[in-house]
């Protein structure tokens, strides 16, 4: 293990938290708010040590697949320890593990929240709070990845670590400028949903931080009543938004470089909207009695599906209280998640695609055992190196589910309770049913509840073999 590469990494990371900490600092400026000498304390902090550990002189500059893995994840960790301080500092969030439940919630784009009066915070942590959403949407080292001079195969290996799916590949030949890619396209659409929410009308601070949160996929509102009070218009803008948000992006380089037909010849897009279309017909059938008309039906089951399936966890309505056939359509959603390269969580479309292409080869094999098949995915063949890594993700998957749900079962709430609280964490959605519904929060839950939920959390944003890489004790062997 090269622990120099690793902690060079680790300043570069709290250098650009430091400078992101710039934005909470504008606000409480704006609004007078002393909590502001917070963050800009942290981020002097921050900015400082990260010099001093980004410029130290490397004995090597090896860099595997190992320290790829450890990089990401303990840059996750530091990130959202100095992320938490302010919250902590300030007395707005009391305790150390709710400010950390709250930032690593943030961080992952899960937007579960331990706080029962939001608008209790003031102006810069609720910005804060919604702007961790964005920062961890597309991944802190990927944007290091687009702004950093070195080359050489630690590019990849970041990029495997940090991005969502099953695999990863290169838009163009060269890591940095993927990186760069996903930046302007991610930053571009966002710039964008706070153009169109302006001209709804919306407020410029419920903009930023719903426009943050729609973008990376987060869920974190800036009002206790959560997407419920804002015009129709309003609210079917951040469902747009958070579809869009949901799809892979390389679709939209496609898009970008004029080849249409590539773009929606994509499967597993194809597949994730027949998945939405599909939710929001049968839900409104079930719940259309719920609503004064079909209109309003489908616009709120639109909205709900959008935010589950992309794991942003706003809402409009609170779904904990839809008849129990669509509220299993919701869990199922949960799931399932976004696409992969997009900035949603869950397991992804690819997967499930992958594994039903798998299954009925598996079927076929049975009845002819012959014959010898092989498995395509968007016009490739999967390879034995993808399906193996598709099996072993899906058993670590389920594995830390049932342990964890064992685990949150101890504070001895209903099993809808304990079983979505671990579903919405694991796949980075927020809110659950029953006790953890939409109109609840979190912080009824014991310390252990919310250990194992932050567990979760950081595991389902990182795809499980980052963080889990940290427990192996061959990772830490030198050479």
């Amino acid at each position: 293990m090269n622990i120099g590469i690793v902690f060079y990494f680790l300043g570069w990371v709290l250098g650009i938290e430091g400078i992101l900490m710039i934005l909470p600092c504008v606000v409480a400026l704006v609004y007078r708010e002393p909590s502001g000498f917070y963050f800009l304390g942290v981020a002097l902090f921050c900015g400082i040590s990260g010099w001093l550990l980004a410029h130290r002189k490397l004995k090597s500059t090896v860099f595997y697949a190992k320290e790829g893995f450890v990089a990401v994840s303990l840059s996750w960790i530091v990130l959202s320890f100095f992320g938490a301080l302010p919250f902590f500092l300030s007395g707005e969030i009391p305790l150390l593990e709710d400010a950390l439940f709250e930032v690593i919630s943030g961080f992952t784009t899960t937007g579960a929240s331990v706080l029962p009066d939001v608008e209790a915070l003031s102006r810069c942590m609720l910005m804060w709070r919604s702007f961790t959403h964005w920062i961890g949407g597309m991944g802190i080292l990927v944007f290091i990845l687009s702004i950093l001079p070195m080359t050489g195969d630690y590019n990849m290996h970041i990029m495997r670590a940090e991005s969502p799916g099953p695999s990863v590949g290169k838009l163009v030949p060269k890591i940095r400028i993927t990186a760069k890619l996903l930046y302007q396209i991610y930053f571009f659409m966002t710039i964008a949903t706070m153009g169109f929410l302006l001209i709804g009308g919306m407020p410029v601070f419920d903009t930023i931080c719903m426009s943050l949160g729609a973008a990376g996929t987060g869920g974190f509102a800036c009002r206790n009543s959560g997407q419920a009070d804002y015009t129709l218009y309003q609210q079917a803008v951040l469902s747009i938004a958070m579809i869009l948000f949901g799809v892979n992006f390389n679709v939209y380089y496609l898009l970008l470089i004029k080849k249409p037909k590539d773009a929606f010849r994509c499967e597993e897009m194809r597949g994730y909207l027949a998945v939405i279309l599909g939710a929001v017909i049968l839900i409104t059938l079930n719940v259309r009695h719920l609503f004064p008309s079909l209109f309003l039906a489908v616009h709120h089951v639109l909205f709900q599906v959008a935010s589950i399936i992309t794991t942003t966890g706003y809402a409009t309505v609170d779904f904990n209280q839809w008849p129990e056939f669509s509220k299993c359509i919701v869990l199922l959603l949960m799931f399932i998640g976004a696409c992969a390269g997009s900035t949603g969580g869950g397991i992804k479309v690819s997967r499930i695609m992958m594994a039903f292409k798998e299954a009925k080869k598996e079927m076929a094999a049975v009845i002819h055992p012959r014959s010898v098949k092989v498995i395509k995915y968007e016009g490739k063949v999967l390879g034995h190196p993808v399906l193996r890594s598709l099996n072993a993700y899906l058993i670590l998957y389920a594995l830390i589910f049932a342990v964890s749900v064992l685990l949150v079962s101890l504070d001895n709430f209903d099993f809808a309770t304990s079983f979505s609280a671990v579903a919405a964490n694991f796949n980075n959605i927020g809110p659950g049913l029953s006790t953890v519904g939409p109109s609840s929060n979190f912080s009824m839950l014991s310390d252990l509840s919310k250990l194992v939920l932050i567990f979760d959390m950081l595991a389902g944003r990182l795809e499980l073999f980052p963080i889990l890489v940290l427990f192996s004790p061959g990772t830490w062997k030198k050479g």
